[in-house]
C-alpha cells in the first residue's frame, strides 16, 4: 500500500486532512506549513522526507540516488530551479515538493506513472492531490459521475486519463506534475524521445541491451524478491536476469487454468528449467473468480475491466504467502520494443497511404466501395481499403468490441444522448500526437506507453500486488531502459512484419527457442468458457447484470441475449463484454453508487 495526499496554496484542505489523519489507524509522515500540507505512508517502508529552510519534499517509492537521499537532492534542486528540478529524478516514485511558507510547489508522478496520482482545483483555487480519490471527496469534490467516462470505460475497458470517472478530478500523465503557483496547472517535466533515422549497429545495441537488462534487474533485486513467470519473452527475460544478478535460483510464480487454450504453465516450466528457477504454481478455478470479483472491483479507484487482474492477484497472493516482499514484472517490453500484433497490421495498412491521393479517391475507392467490391475475390481488398483509408490512430480501433457491435446496439438512447461517440478517438489522438515521434511505429508506441501501460497494465499489476500485500517493480521500465528503447531504430524493432525483431535476436542465445517462437497470449482468463459451466459464477454474473439493467445504461435486450445464447455461442468474444459490464456494476455496488 502506498498513499500520498495533500494540498497546496492556502488553508482550504487543512481541517479535512487533519480530521482524516486523526481518524486513521495508519501512521503517516507529515509535512505541514502555513499554506500547504502533505501526508504519506507506505507498507513497504519506502517514504523519504527532507527539508531545508522553507523547501520540503516527500517521496514514496524507489527513486534512484546518487550519493545522498533523493528527497534531499530534490529539495536542493527545487530551490534553484523550481519544478524543472523534477527532471533530475530517476526511478519509480510519486511525491510532492513545496515551499511551506508560500504554498507554491507541485505534486508529481514518475516517468511511467507507476502509481496513479489524482488532483483537482478546490473551490478557493488551491491544489489538492491524492493517490486515493476518496480523499479528494473529503476535501469537498463532488462524487458526480461523468457519463462520458462511463462510455470511455466501455470502449477501452479502463477510464483513460487525464480525465477520470468523477467530474472535476484529473489524473497525471507519465512525466507530469500538477503545479501550484497562484493557480493550478499541469506541466510536463519529461518526455520520451526517439531516434528515427539510421540503421543502428546490431552488435553494439545487443551488448548495450544485455547490460541494461542486467543493471535494471539489479536495481530492484535486493531483499526477498521473486518474479512473475508466464513463459513469455518479458517474464522469462526478467527471470533469467534475476538468477544472474542474484547468483541464486530465482523464485518464480506462475498461474495456470484447467482450460484448453488458456494454460501457459508449459512455457513457464520451460523458462524456469532453463534458468534453474524454483517454481511456484497455482491453478485458478471458477470458485476463485467468484471470490475475487468483489474484492478486485473494490480495489480500483475507477471501473477497471481487464480480466487478467484475476490471475495477477492470485499470483501475487501466492508470492506474498511465500514471504516474498517484491515481485518483478515484465510489463513494458511490448510497448518499448514493438511486440503487439497491431503494429505489424498497421504497417500493412500504412502502405495504402503511398498510393497517390487522386488515384485512391478517384479510382480505387469508388470501384471497391461499389459493386466491384462485392464480387468474389474482391471482398478482402474492399475490407483492406475500408480500414486503410481511416486516419490514425482511429484505424487501430476497427476491431474494438463497441465499434463492431455498434453503440446503439449496446447502450440505451437516453445514455447515448449524453455522450460524444467521437471522444475515444480524441483521447487516442491526443496521446498519439503528444510525442516527438515521426515514424508510424514510434507514434503507436507512444500511444501504447500511455493507454496500454499507464492507464491499464500498470494499474492492473500495481493494484493487485497491493491487494495481495507485495511490492512490485518493473525492470523493463527502468528509466535508462526506456531511453535506450527510444534509441533503437524503428526498422530494427519491427523488421518487416517481424515483431520485436531486435529484442528477440539480441536474446536468441539467452532465452529458450520455445519462448522466442511462442505466440503472444498474456494472462488471459477463461471467463467466457467457464460462465455457463459453473453455477456460482453464473449466479454472480446474472445478479450483476440484473442490477446493471436497472441503471438504464445498457439495453435490456442485449443483457437478455448475453444471458442466453451469445456467451455460450461465442464465449471468448462476448465473454469479454460480460466481464466489462459485471466489473462496472460491481464497482458501482462497492462504491455505493
Amino acid at each position: 500500500m502506498i498513499e500520498l495526499f495533500g494540498y497546496l496554496g492556502g488553508t482550504e484542505g487543512h481541517a479535512a486532512i487533519k480530521d482524516l489523519l486523526l481518524e486513521s489507524s495508519t501512521e503517516y509522515q507529515l509535512l505541514e506549513g502555513a499554506r500547504g500540507m502533505v501526508a504519506a505512508c507506505s507498507s513497504f517502508d519506502n517514504v523519504q522526507i527532507a527539508r531545508e529552510g522553507d523547501i520540503a519534499a516527500l517521496l514514496i517509492g524507489r527513486p534512484r540516488e546518487t550519493g545522498q537521499q533523493a528527497a534531499t537532492e530534490l529539495v536542493q534542486a527545487f530551490a534553484r530551479e523550481g519544478e524543472k528540478a523534477l527532471g533530475h529524478l530517476h526511478g519509480s516514485y510519486v511525491g510532492a515538493v513545496l515551499n511551506l511558507s508560500s504554498g507554491q510547489g507541485c505534486a508529481f508522478v514518475d516517468r511511467v506513472a507507476t502509481w496513479p496520482l489524482y488532483y483537482t482545483t478546490l473551490p478557493g483555487g488551491d491544489l489538492a492531490f491524492s493517490t486515493r480519490m476518496d480523499v479528494l471527496h473529503r476535501l469537498g469534490m463532488t462524487r458526480e459521475l461523468r457519463p462520458q467516462a462511463l462510455y470511455d470505460y466501455l470502449y477501452f475497458h479502463v477510464v483513460p486519463g487525464p480525465q477520470t470517472i468523477y467530474e472535476g478530478i484529473r489524473s497525471l500523465r507519465p512525466g507530469r506534475a500538477a503545479v501550484y503557483r497562484g493557480q493550478v496547472e499541469e506541466r510536463r517535466y519529461w518526455q520520451l524521445t526517439y531516434q528515427e533515422d539510421g540503421a543502428g549497429n546490431f552488435s553494439d545495441l545487443k551488448q548495450e541491451l544485455l547490460g541494461r537488462l542486467e543493471t535494471s534487474v539489479a536495481h530492484v533485486a535486493d531483499g526477498r524478491v521473486g518474479a512473475f513467470l508466464s513463459g513469455g519473452i518479458d517474464s522469462s527475460t526478467v527471470t533469467g536476469m534475476l538468477g544472474r544478478v542474484s547468483g541464486q535460483a530465482p523464485q518464480t510464480y506462475s498461474i495456470g487454468f484447467d482450460e484448453p487454450g488458456y494454460d501457459e504453465l508449459g512455457f513457464a516450466r520451460t523458462s524456469g528449467k532453463c534458468f534453474g528457477a524454483e517454481m511456484h504454481e497455482y491453478k485458478v478455478t471458477p470458485e476463485d473468480i467468484v471470490d475475487a470479483i468483489p474484492r478486485i472491483a473494490r480495489a480500483y479507484e475507477q471501473p477497471f475491466g481487464n480480466s487478467s487482474a484475476v490471475p495477477t492477484y492470485f499470483c501475487a497472493r501466492m508470492a506474498a504467502e511465500a514471504g516474498v516482499h517484491r515481485l518483478l514484472a515484465g510489463d513494458g517490453g511490448d510497448e518499448l520494443f514493438a511486440g503487439n500484433t497491431r503494429y505489424a497490421k498497421q504497417r500493412i495498412f500504412h502502405i495504402y497511404s503511398h498510393v497517390p491521393g487522386g488515384m485512391r479517391r478517384g479510382l480505387v475507392e469508388p470501384l471497391l466501395m461499389g459493386s466491384l467490391g462485392l464480387l468474389p475475390g474482391f471482398s478482402k481488398l474492399r475490407s483492406y481499403v475500408s480500414q486503410a483509408k481511416l486516419p490514425m490512430p482511429e484505424r487501430m480501433e476497427t476491431y474494438n468490441l463497441l465499434e463492431r457491435l455498434g453503440p446503439a446496439a449496446v447502450l440505451t438512447e437516453d445514455f447515448l444522448s449524453q455522450i460524444d461517440l467521437r471522444h475515444p478517438f480524441q483521447v487516442l489522438s491526443a496521446a498519439y500526437e503528444d510525442s516527438n515521434a515521426e515514424s508510424l511505429l514510434n507514434q503507436m508506441l507512444t500511444l501504447d506507453y500511455q493507454i496500454t501501460l499507464a492507464d491499464n497494465d500498470l494499474q492492473k499489476v500495481g493494484r493487485m500486488c497491493a491487494l495481495a500485500g507485495v511490492e512490485v517493480a518493473y525492470p523493463l521500465l527502468d528509466d535508462e531502459m526506456v531511453a535506450f528503447a527510444g534509441r533503437v531504430p524503428p526498422g530494427m524493432k519491427l523488421k518487416g512484419n517481424k515483431l520485436r525483431w531486435f529484442f528477440k535476436a539480441a536474446l536468441s542465445d539467452f532465452l529458450p527457442q520455445e519462448v522466442l517462437s511462442k505466440k503472444k497470449q498474456g494472462f488471459g482468463l477463461p471467463f467466457g468458457p467457464w460462465l455457463h459451466r459453473h453455477s456460482g459464477l453464473a449466479e454472480l454474473v446474472g445478479d450483476s447484470l440484473a442490477d446493471l439493467r436497472k441503471r438504464k445504461l445498457v439495453r435490456g435486450e442485449l443483457i437478455d441475449r448475453l444471458s442466453n445464447d451469445l456467451v455460450s455461442d461465442y464465449p471468448g468474444y462476448y465473454g469479454t463484454l460480460v466481464w466489462v459490464l459485471v466489473m462496472l456494476e460491481q464497482w458501482f455496488s462497492k462504491n455505493e453508487i
